[in-house]
């Protein structure tokens, strides 16, 4: 027989168990009432398999059996997140004393609702692709985009979580972004509204806020922000417009960032690299951050007057 579990450990484990008894919510731990973080995962795959049929679908499968396999598909992705609406919706403080079968059916209607927004979520898509196509001379063909381009992979769940924030499903879609944030390093909230023939160039370190609008035919490189000016007022700022308008036919190079709420980006301008923004800009603008002052060494560290300027 093994030794008797050693006193010491036993005390640590009990002093972390109690640890859980009081309200915080870090110990929330009714996992049947908590929405399944690898579920939801895993219907954000399988949606990409629905939104790109032949591009995400099992190879296994044959063409003359793809339209089967996407029924099943389809059905699968309805009965689990079907599931997960019913379990978040809970979390609204409205829906906290509806009885469990009126969340459910409630549940099955949005996610019914959202399934038949999937053609108009791939028409969208499809000009994203266009506009990646066309913006990146780099790419040699349009599947080439839908099977390795990160950005186009953020703006896909994006437009997926865009369509449940419509339907007012809490929690799931920042859940959704999140995980192509954590995949891309790109983040785009949810709550965000995006244009048609929208394109990510690079894409890493990419930030677009919750009330950040964008028009159609917008291009953004790497390290662009999207954001708010200040957040100290913390939840007395929720549902404010705290994030910038782009325009139409706008260009962000890498590094800018442009904040606040109040701040319209007009049409058809370009915003050069690096560049800092909290006013708007006019329609037809070319802004440019002013060239750095560089300097130039030779020779080795130990040498002296050498610089130039």
């Amino acid at each position: 027989m093994g030794q008797l579990i050693d006193p010491k450990i036993s005390e640590v484990v009990d002093l972390i168990l109690s640890d859980y008894e009081d309200d915080r919510t870090v110990n929330t731990i009714d996992i049947h009432n908590q929405p399944d973080k690898t579920a939801i995962i895993d219907v954000v795959e399988k949606l990409l398999k629905i939104l790109y049929p032949g591009f995400y679908s099992d190879k296994v499968y044959k063409i003359y059996s793809l339209k089967n396999n996407m029924s099943a598909t389809i059905e699968d992705v309805i009965y689990h997140l079907k599931k997960q609406i019913a379990i978040v919706l809970k979390y609204n403080e409205k829906d906290e004393a509806v009885p469990e079968a009126e969340l459910d059916e409630r549940a099955k209607e949005i996610t019914l609702s959202f399934m038949k927004k999937i053609p108009e979520i791939r028409s969208v898509l499809e000009t994203d692709i266009d506009a990646a196509f066309e913006g990146d001379p780099a790419a040699k063909s349009k599947a080439e985009i839908i099977f390795s381009y990160p950005g186009l992979y953020a703006i896909s769940v994006y437009r997926i979580a865009h369509e449940l924030v419509l339907l007012q499903v809490p929690m799931i879609p920042r859940m959704m972004t999140e995980h192509a944030h954590s995949i891309t390093g790109i983040d785009i909230h949810p709550g965000a509204t995006i244009g048609k023939y929208f394109f990510i160039d690079h894409g890493t370190g990419i930030v677009i806020g919750e009330t950040t609008v964008i028009g159609e035919h917008v291009k953004i490189y790497q390290g662009v922000t999207l954001g708010g000016i200040s957040t100290r007022g913390g939840q007395k700022l929720s549902g404010v417009k705290r994030h910038p308008t782009i325009g139409n036919n706008v260009t962000i190079y890498s590094g800018a960032s442009i904040l606040g709420g109040e701040t319209v980006i007009g049409d058809d301008v370009v915003v050069g690299g690096n560049t800092f923004l909290v006013n708007s800009v006019e329609k037809g603008t070319r802004v440019s951050a002013k060239k750095q002052e560089l300097k130039y060494s030779s020779g080795s560290p130990e040498e002296k007057g050498t610089e130039k300027e």
